[in-house]
């Protein structure tokens, strides 16, 4: 047992090394990602909303009686 408990801990500490090393490589990348999925989310719900008046107009434009 605590053998399997030190090989454990000794990957985790190499894939946490491993991490520390290469996380400056792709940090640009992460925040160009979350800016350009914000801005889809933000033009998604713009469509939707006009979308939505559009119809909400056409429905409010029906005469029932």
């Amino acid at each position: 047992m605590e053998f399997f408990l030190s090989l454990l801990v000794g990957e985790l500490r190499g894939r946490a090394a491993w991490l520390r090393e290469h996380a400056r490589d792709d940090a640009g990348y992460s925040t160009e990602t979350v800016i350009i999925t914000a801005l889809l989310a933000a033009l998604g719900i713009a469509a939707v909303a006009v979308i939505t008046a559009k119809v909400m107009a056409k429905a409010h434009g029906i005469n029932l009686g």
